[in-house]
Formats: C-alpha cells, structure tokens, sequence
C-alpha cells in the first residue's frame, strides 16, 4: 500500500482490520504451483485427487499462502518502511481451496510494541484471515511485522 505519504508504526492502530483484497484460483495455476513446490496427488492429477480425503483438486496450502501474501505486501504494508518479518506462527488450513474458489483476505493489527533494542523500529502483532466466496474461513495465521517509527 503505497500512499502519498509513509505509513509508519505509529499508524498502524490496535484493532483495526484492513482489506487486503481478493485473488482466485484456477486449476492450471493450481497444478503449475504444485508440480514446482508441493507435488501431492491431490494437487496435481484430477482424476486421482477425486479418489483422495478431499474427493478433488484442492490448492497447496502453500500456494493459498504464497498468493494471500502477495496481496499482504501489495494492500498492507508501506514499501517505504516495512522492515521485514521474522515469520508467521499458527499458520491454519481450515478448508481446501478449490480450483474457482476465490478468497477475500483481511488482517487485523492485534497489538504493537517498540523495539527495546531499536528506537526507530516498532513491531506489530497481525492476525490473517481468509474466506472463500461462500463466507468460510480458509486460513488463518498470526504475523509479526518490523516497520520504521516516525522520525524524530
């Protein structure tokens, strides 16, 4: 999210949810993304995915992941002060992504801190969500964000 002006961590507000937007799923893209980098069955073949737990194609969750995250730096975060992340915990797949699904991402700014080591630095605490086009929960994950603090 790049506006005219940088987001900092002071601008990042507890409690707030912020769109990220939408993305969809195709089943070539599907078995594109699982031949490189989850190559299960049920990723990849149709016709043995209808004999799997799933009874069809399902998205990796790498790949819902991978495509929630993209939506993350493009709708999220400010380029301009963004510090990296050291990661994301209680990452969830609570149900398949199918090939048409389309998925409507938020994350909601849980709690933020100041760096004790770093007083131009702050970190923020985000919770990821991610419906399908039917309302239900996809994934959720717990982040943590490093952003510049406002200059002095």
């Amino acid at each position: 999210m790049q506006s005219e002006n940088p987001r900092y961590w002071e601008d990042y507000d507890v409690g707030t949810k912020y769109p990220l937007g939408s993305t969809s799923f195709t089943a070539d893209e599907i078995v594109d993304f699982a031949r490189q980098f989850d190559p299960q069955s049920f990723h990849i073949d149709a016709e043995a995915a209808k004999a799997s737990l799933f009874g069809g194609l399902i998205a990796s969750g790498w790949h819902v992941a991978a495509k929630l995250m993209r939506l993350f730096v493009d709708n999220y975060i400010d380029k301009r002060t963004a510090l990296g992340s050291p990661g994301l915990d209680e990452l969830r797949w609570l149900k398949p992504v199918r090939p048409g699904d389309t998925l409507t991402a938020w994350v909601e700014c849980a709690s933020k801190v100041p760096s004790k080591s770093r007083p131009n630095m702050g970190v923020i605490h985000e919770h990821w969500s991610a419906t399908n086009q039917n309302g239900e929960l996809v994934m959720t994950a717990k982040g943590i964000n490093m952003v510049r603090r406002r200059p002095a």
